[in-house]
This record gives C-alpha cells, sequence and structure tokens, in this order.
C-alpha cells in the first residue's frame, strides 16, 4: 500500500508540481531523436529557400537565355549561365563546409532551383502565356553541381575546389544539355530558308517586348549548329567561372564573420 500511495503521489506531483515544467527530452537518444526530426524538416525548408533566391538570379542575370529554346545559343549562353549561376554554391559552399564539413551547397541549391523552375516555367509560361512546354523547358545543372560538391569532399580544399570543380562547373552546360536541345538543333526549311526546328518556334510563338532583329541575329539562335565556336567558349567560360568563384568564396568569408550571424551560429 505505502508503494502504491508513494506511486500516486508521484503521478500527482508530475501534474500539479514543477516536475511538470521540466523538458520532455531527458535522454542521448530523445536528443539525437529531436536533432533528426528538426534535419527532416529544416532541410527541405532549406533547399527550397535557396532554390527559389537560385531562381530569382538566373532570371536578373541569365534571362533571355534560359528561357527560351532558341536563344541558348552556343556563345553567351555557356558562358553567362555558369558565371551567374555559381555565385550561390560558391558562397554556401564556404559556410557549409568551414562550420559542418559538408559539400552539399552546390547540390542543394541546384535541386531547389530544379523544383522551383519547373513549376515557375509551367504555370507561368505554359499555363499562363500558352508557350509550348518543350519551348521553354528549364535546362539542367544538378550535373554542374555534383562535380562542384564531389571535386570539394576530394580535395577538401577551397583553392582546388575552384581550381578543378569550378572550371568542370563551367565547361559542362553545354554537353550536360545537349541530350535535350539536339532535337531543337535539327534544320529545316522554312520559305527556302534554312533554319532550326527551335527557330521556327520562335517565329510561330512571338515574345512580347523582344525586338525580332535581336532574336535573329547569329549569336541568339541555333542556327549555326555548334561547329568550334563551342568549346572555346566553354573553355572560356571555365576560366571565368574560377575567378568567380574565389571572389564569392572571399565574399561568404566575409559574411559568416557578421556579428549577427556568428551569434546564431
Amino acid at each position: 500500500m505505502s508503494s502504491e500511495n508513494s506511486y500516486g503521489n508521484n503521478e500527482d506531483e508530475i501534474q500539479r508540481g514543477p516536475l511538470s515544467n521540466k523538458s520532455a527530452v531527458t535522454t542521448l537518444a530523445q536528443q539525437n531523436e529531436v536533432y533528426k526530426n528538426l534535419d527532416y524538416m529544416l532541410i527541405p525548408i532549406f533547399i527550397i529557400i535557396l532554390g527559389g533566391v537560385t531562381v530569382f538570379l538566373v532570371s536578373l542575370t541569365i534571362g533571355d537565355w534560359d528561357y527560351w529554346q532558341d536563344w541558348r545559343d552556343r556563345r553567351w549562353w555557356p558562358l553567362v549561365t555558369p558565371f551567374s549561376l555559381i555565385i550561390g554554391p560558391a558562397v554556401f559552399t564556404y559556410f557549409f563546409w568551414t562550420y559542418f564539413r559538408l559539400p552539399i551547397a552546390g547540390t542543394a541549391i541546384t535541386v531547389g532551383y530544379t523544383f522551383g523552375v519547373l513549376i515557375s516555367r509551367y504555370m507561368n509560361f505554359h499555363v499562363f502565356a500558352g508557350f509550348p512546354v518543350n519551348f521553354i523547358a528549364p535546362s539542367t545543372f544538378i550535373g554542374m553541381a555534383l562535380l562542384l560538391d564531389t571535386v570539394m569532399l576530394v580535395t577538401r580544399s577551397f583553392y582546388f575546389t575552384g581550381l578543378i570543380g569550378a572550371f568542370l562547373f563551367a565547361i559542362v552546360v553545354y554537353p550536360l544539355n545537349w541530350p535535350m536541345m539536339a532535337a531543337f538543333h535539327v534544320p529545316v526549311e522554312y520559305n527556302g530558308t534554312l533554319v532550326t526546328v527551335a527557330d521556327l518556334m520562335g517565329y510561330e510563338y512571338i515574345r512580347t517586348a523582344i525586338p525580332e532583329y535581336v532574336r535573329i541575329i547569329e549569336e541568339s539562335t541555333l542556327r549555326t549548329f555548334g561547329e568550334a565556336v563551342t568549346p572555346l567558349t566553354a573553355f572560356f567560360a571555365g576560366f571565368v567561372t574560377i575567378l568567380n568563384f574565389y571572389l564569392w568564396v572571399w565574399i561568404g568569408s566575409k559574411l559568416t564573420q557578421a556579428r549577427w550571424l556568428t551569434k546564431l551560429i
């Protein structure tokens, strides 16, 4: 009877007394479980937020070069795209590697970007504006980010990640997207003029606020079917992307030293 009364008194104390204010997490195993649940909740949110920021960045800097199939030309598109897209991975690679030893920034950002841009292109360009999906289908950049993060994982060095990873990040843009673009390079005859399928789609689906003479210049169409300019552009893009990676890693190192951020960490 005494043990039962003692048990009953303890139960009353838990409900009424100071024990009810204590945390439910009392063991190391429970703490680890809470941390896992937080990761399951925060990591997707983190990927979506960074992806959305990257969608906005690409829209401002790359813009039409990546919106339309006939603007993904052999000169400007593979040059501007990696130069701009490396900004987010460079900044967050420094943050995640320095504080957490996680080489995941590039992949997380590009995966989030892929989901965000797919929704944006489908809802805004296809459903709302009526453009065909294959005319405005987004490019793929996940393979580029995987190369960057892999070099970071293997070398554990920002110097070699920029020298090798950022260079690979840039030169694979065109070959990585070639399987999706190849069908639009097929030559067709249109009113006695040799054009590509992408050019023909651009003629049929006119975009507002784009002067016709701007769209028909050689640099901004697929009419030239590749040739030697593409690899030269890729190598030049590789070198400038290396420099841009080092610049934004340095900026990332300065941002992580801000007082408001170090208090959070």
